[in-house]
């Protein structure tokens, strides 16, 4: 735990994102030494809590070096506390604007870099709820709204272990499996060190789980509803409840999820909300690219043989991955015996798993999602992506943020060969 808390010291304090070798150096020595913690102390909760705290404590005064959005989330936050609306205009057009709100603009602004200050804002409600009130405990300091944020993603990964060893114990799995998630470097870098809202996300979606476990299916509605307030992602599970619940029950279930989450959204609506948000959103799927899989292995083919320009490709397959995804939901959906919360779990771990094969851009922080839902099932390929996907940061390395096509088929290969040993093992025990 000391050697751990040195490294994180070094980590927060004395690296900078652009040191490649250094960063795998010290990612993979921790990574070693939260098996070891979890190895040797999985009964002492009491040790395996307070040490993931303590890990989390060193980075809360320093502001994060592998990620710019924390500007964007401040930006957004300011305009919230001062009661405007954050998505009906880009940073770019608010800063020409006289009488600006917002403390710290320009700032914030050049934090955020070239490309955030462009697009409307793609956070959803809940988020900016809290975007807001960091903003306002914050005392017009970038500093007081870093640490704000970094203590409600600390209590929110808090909040997962509670819930995440509750729910362990009511699916009759041992509960320190959580401690996978609440000590893997990881979590730790990218939550609480990079300001990434997943943590506050799983705590509610956790919540969520674990009233359906006590049959406490409507309030679990209006957690769920708020969990896909924080980050999207849940809403691609949506369709596996059908199962789970019976057909009344699973219609009473989603229009719960859907009254909450319009609730949610009304404060913000206008008539340029849909189309700014939608907008932004569909550039995920269309524009932007990083760590992929599949996409990389497509796009490589087309301009190797076939003389295809880069462009053109991310566009035309941007296209086509959301009806892929559509399908995948589907046959989740309707082909897998949904109606045990164990089987629902382990069906949005693969309808995830899939979808991030599938996508254009893979950040090392949306592994999270899996990491917590792999404790969960019988897989533990989630947890090696997790420690290979730091490969995918060689590209902060260099100027131009030019990924190694060569790294990423490692970190491929590695993840892919184990999900594939571990699928036939399931299949040889049946």
């Amino acid at each position: 735990m000391l050697i751990s808390s040195i490294l994180y010291y070094i980590f927060a304090y004395h690296f900078e994102r652009t040191e490649f070798i250094k960063l795998i150096t010290l990612f993979f020595a921790l990574l070693i030494l939260c098996y070891k913690l979890v190895q040797f102390e999985k009964w002492n909760v009491k040790f395996l809590l307070a040490s993931g705290v303590i890990f989390r404590i060193i980075f809360l005064f320093i502001l994060p070096n592998f990620s710019q959005d924390f500007y964007r989330f401040i930006w957004d936050g300011e305009l919230v506390s001062n009661f405007q609306n954050p998505y009906l205009y880009t940073p770019n057009e608010l800063i020409t604007q006289p009488n600006l709100v917002i403390n710290n603009a320009n700032e914030l602004l050049k934090g955020m870099g070239d490309l955030s200050p462009k697009f409307h804002s793609n956070y959803p409600p809940l988020n900016q709820l809290i975007f807001a009130i960091a903003a306002l405990l914050g005392f017009k300091s970038i500093f007081g709204s870093v640490l704000i944020m970094r203590g409600i993603i600390i209590l929110a990964d808090i909040g997962v272990v509670y819930f995440g060893r509750k729910l362990l114990k009511n699916l009759n799995l041992p509960p320190h499996l959580i401690f996978w998630y609440f000590l893997n470097p990881l979590i730790i870098i990218e939550l609480t060190g990079n300001l990434h809202f997943e943590g506050v996300m799983l705590f509610l979606f956790a919540w969520s789980l674990y009233l359906l476990s006590k049959n406490k299916w409507q309030l679990a509605g209006v957690i769920y509803a708020l969990s896909i307030s924080i980050k999207l992602v849940p809403l691609l599970f949506l369709p596996l409840f059908f199962k789970y619940f019976n057909l009344k029950k699973s219609i009473l279930f989603y229009c719960i999820v859907g009254i909450t989450s319009l609730l949610l959204v009304a404060p913000f609506y206008t008539s340029e909300f849909i189309s700014n948000y939608s907008e932004t959103v569909g550039l995920w799927f269309s524009n932007f690219e990083f760590n992929a899989s599949i996409y990389n292995i497509i796009k490589t083919t087309a301009i190797t043989y076939f003389n295809g320009k880069p462009w053109e490709i991310v566009k035309a397959y941007g296209k086509i991955t959301p009806y892929a995804t559509i399908i995948i939901v589907i046959l989740f959906t309707f082909l897998r015996k949904n109606e045990k919360l164990t089987t629902l779990i382990s069906s949005m771990f693969w309808v995830l798993t899939i979808y991030y094969f599938i996508s254009t851009t893979v950040h090392p922080w949306y592994v999270i999602f899996l990491v917590f839902l792999t404790v969960f099932t019988k897989y533990r390929f989630a947890l090696i992506w997790s420690g290979f996907i730091i490969l995918s940061y060689y590209a902060y390395s260099n100027a131009n943020y030019i990924e190694h096509l060569g790294i990423l088929a490692l970190e491929y290969t590695l993840v892919i060969s184990y999900m594939i040993y571990e699928l036939s093992i399931v299949r040889n025990k049946k």
